[in-house]
């Protein structure tokens, strides 16, 4: 296999990279604000303690999207890490002859298992998320 070859098959990988990256991003902006509106509620509760059983309610709403969403990003990073083993491994195949197809094949179903594991967790916690929205005053 020649090197022009060789980057053209690390470009699917490559490219899928970039997608968990951007998806890391998300991921990482929603946790942010979280604990941004987890921050804010223990804020009320110290100047409001009559609403206090409302707060509690939803600061452990937002603690069970938070961990949904640590997950998630957790399971995102080790799909990350695994894709770059791919690509990786791709290169040492080439220069080190051939050997390492059921690695990379392995790799690749590991980072798909991870990133599916992400997206279901982000799902979740985007559907908690949704479930729990209040708009306007409480009656």
């Amino acid at each position: 296999m020649d090197i022009a070859h060789l980057i053209q098959s690390a470009l699917a990988p490559v490219f899928l990279l970039s997608g968990v990256g951007v998806t890391l991003g998300v991921m990482t902006g929603r946790l942010a604000r979280a604990v941004d509106r987890a921050r804010h509620l223990e804020d009320l509760l110290t100047r409001h303690p009559a609403d206090a059983r409302q707060i509690h309610d939803d600061l452990l709403v937002l603690v069970k999207r938070t961990r949904y969403l640590n997950a998630a990003i957790t399971m995102c990073g080790c799909s990350a890490v695994l894709i770059a083993l791919v690509v990786i491994t791709l290169f040492a195949n080439v220069f080190f002859g051939s050997g390492f197809a059921g690695t990379i094949a392995l790799l690749f179903v590991a980072s798909m298992v991870f990133i599916t594991g992400a997206y279901i967790a982000f799902l979740i916690e985007v559907r908690m998320a949704t479930r729990n929205l209040r708009i306007g005053p409480v009656p």
